[in-house]
């Protein structure tokens, strides 16, 4: 079938993000366990993958469990934020770009509420891709299958018309487990030469 889409995960693929080390930083600060301020952390933060809450509220029971002020709060997601946006893999987006109009992309990926803003202000992802699938928007995970049923639906396209690039195997999984053909991630000249092979496999699509 002919390669009609080019669907693309964020973290560790559109974005490189090494570990900061803000949780350590942070328990040291909050005089608290890596392991204690990580437990709670998860716990306050529950449900922002899916949208179950709002950024809003999450900052304000943090907020509030932890005593902060609005400042130090501040201070703390922005080291969360810094760590979550990474940088831009520039050599990928450059690829990316290259793909359109010829072939439709889209990003697809597991998120967290007040990513898509956050990532639009650094790096213009509306304004690069077709359609943007968040999970904090759309309440499904990957590898649910729903949320890459959503994609394809965006898209306009069926699943065997889309190659997906991800860097984790249970969505890559997840992904062929619904017909969409998928490439691992795991450096970006292997993951460009890859998706090249494919298309160049693909009949000419008009």
């Amino acid at each position: 079938m002919p390669v009609r889409a080019v669907v693309f995960d964020v973290g560790g693929v559109l974005e490189i993000n090494p570990p900061t080390g803000w949780l350590d930083r942070w328990a040291a600060r909050l005089q608290l366990t890596t392991a204690e301020l990580g437990h709670r952390l998860d716990q306050l933060w529950g449900g922002g993958d899916i949208g179950a809450v709002t950024l809003a509220d999450i900052e304000r029971r943090t907020a509030a469990d932890l005593q902060l002020s609005d400042r130090v709060l501040g201070e703390l997601l922005d080291d969360v934020w810094s760590e979550y946006l990474g940088s831009l893999n520039q050599p990928l987006m450059e690829f990316v770009r290259s793909l359109r109009p010829r072939w439709k992309t889209a990003i697809l990926s597991n998120s967290f509420v007040g990513a898509r803003e956050r990532e639009q202000d650094a790096y213009g992802f509306q304004d690069v891709f077709d359609t943007i699938v968040y999970s904090h928007e759309v309440g499904h995970l990957k590898p649910d299958p729903t949320i890459y049923a959503i994609a394809c639906e965006r898209l306009g396209v069926e699943p065997e018309d889309v190659l997906f690039l991800d860097d984790l195997p249970a969505n890559l999984d997840g992904a062929r487990a619904v017909g969409i053909d998928a490439i691992r991630f795991a450096d970006t000249e292997q993951a460009i030469a890859d998706i090249r092979s494919r298309l160049d496999r693909s009949a000419p699509v008009t």
